[in-house]
């Protein structure tokens, strides 16, 4: 009896093992040449330097990230003097605000998306319709939803501003005069913002739009310093031991088993790939609309917003040639992507909750859960297909997500209110 109880209880603890290691353990002892060279792919060590922006000459001077810098902060730039681009753009939250839906001087359409990084990317906006990142800067200033202010303002506080007025002259050239009256004027306002618009000289507006333009391209200088720090994620990549890929002083054995669920089963990578864990693509995986609002017909819309921007890539207000200007000029435009959103980075996601264009799921196991579902779209086909993964997997998903969190590498000077002298 003694010896049955005894095989009894082996049984029991060989079963529970193999239950456990079944449960816990990756799917391999080690990596494979494959999956090495994928994973040293992910390295922040492996992010080229910043894009070169044609259409921005003043992009890498350090004068144009100063002025854009005290810009960025300034709540002048605003219909009410109460928001600026930090309003939204919160540092502290790296660059995002922590809400479904941008509020600005009222509640935006959009979740705002971090600025962290994306100056490596070529299309702005959850649908990509602004190809440059000082052409996106131009939008928010005179959405209603956000600073609500017009060109005519911003350009009129430059002149205004000793401040500005001297480093702007200083990296653009002499200000042109601006016009007495009216007070607010755009093209793109209400019907009386555009009525006073109908009443300037063709001269007047060029030299508003030039100053605009120039406001865009400081911003753009700025927010071109908002680089990801190395996580414990790439400290780990960057030293991966030759054998038993469970053992790390670095990540866990369930954050490991998170990040081949990450790179295999999970086909996270498909999309989120490269060193900023994003292709920068569109695609739309079946999430809901945002409550109160139709179905977004994202990239779809988005590209053709983008070739229509008076301040695109092609726009006499850029400093490109057209040749330099293929991604806009070339770009898809097919029915496929009814619905399609951006891919956002996934580094600092832990920081950057809620999810999604507009803001629509609040935790990274609701996110992953999504994915694992792939419930069908509202708008044409989710290109996601259900996973699959098991609860525990779940977890482990998770787990490797948390490792992609680091303080930026950008220089602390940039993440506060510069100093006015």
């Amino acid at each position: 009896m003694k010896k049955l109880m005894a095989l009894g209880l082996l049984s029991a603890s060989l079963t529970g093992y193999m239950w456990w290691n079944f449960i816990f353990a990756p799917v391999q002892a080690n990596w494979t040449q494959n999956q090495r060279q994928l994973l040293d792919s992910l390295s922040l060590t492996k992010l080229p330097d910043l894009p070169v922006d044609p259409s921005n000459n003043v992009a890498d001077l350090e004068e144009a990230a100063e002025l854009g810098h005290l810009l960025y902060f300034d709540s002048r730039l605003s219909g009410n003097s109460s928001v600026s681009c930090a309003s939204c753009h919160r540092p502290e939250l790296m660059f995002t605000d922590g809400l479904p839906l941008a509020v600005g001087t009222d509640v935006g359409t959009r979740h705002t998306p971090s600025l962290v990084g994306i100056a490596y990317s070529p299309w702005f906006y959850w649908d990509g319709r602004k190809d440059s990142q000082w052409a996106q800067a131009l939008s928010p200033l005179e959405a209603r939803h956000e600073h609500n202010t017009d060109r005519l303002q911003a350009a009129r506080l430059i002149a205004e501003e000793e401040i500005y007025l001297n480093r702007y002259s200083a990296l653009f050239g002499k200000l042109p005069p601006f016009p007495l009256a009216p007070l607010s004027a755009t093209p793109t306002g209400d019907e009386a913002q555009k009525s006073a618009w109908s009443s300037l000289s063709p001269t007047q507006k060029e030299s508003i739009n030039v100053v605009f333009a120039n406001i865009g391209k400081a911003l753009a200088a700025y927010q071109r310093k908002l680089l990801p720090g190395r996580s414990r994620f790439d400290e780990y990549i960057d030293n991966i031991p030759e054998t038993n890929i469970t053992e790390s002083e670095l990540l866990t054995a369930s954050e490991i088993a998170g990040l081949t669920i990450f790179i295999e089963d999970g086909e996270c990578v498909t999309c989120h790939n490269g060193p900023l864990l994003t292709n920068h693509e569109f695609h739309n995986t079946g999430v809901l609309a945002i409550t109160g609002q139709l179905p977004s017909m994202g990239r779809y819309d988005g590209i053709r917003i983008a070739r229509k921007d008076p301040f695109n890539c092609l726009s006499k207000y850029s400093d490109a040639d057209d040749r330099d200007c293929m991604e806009l000029r070339f770009a898809r435009d097919s029915n496929e992507l009814v619905g399609a959103q951006k891919t956002p980075t996934l580094r600092n996601i832990a920081d950057t909750a809620p999810y999604m264009h507009g803001g629509q799921i609040s935790t990274l196991d609701e996110v992953i859960s999504h994915y694992n579902e792939a419930p069908p779209s509202m708008l044409s086909h989710n290109e996601a297909k259900p996973l699959g993964l098991r609860p525990i997997q779940i977890q482990q998903l998770k787990a490797f997500l948390l490792t992609l969190s680091a303080p930026l590498t950008t220089d602390p000077k940039w993440l506060t209110p510069p100093p006015i002298d």
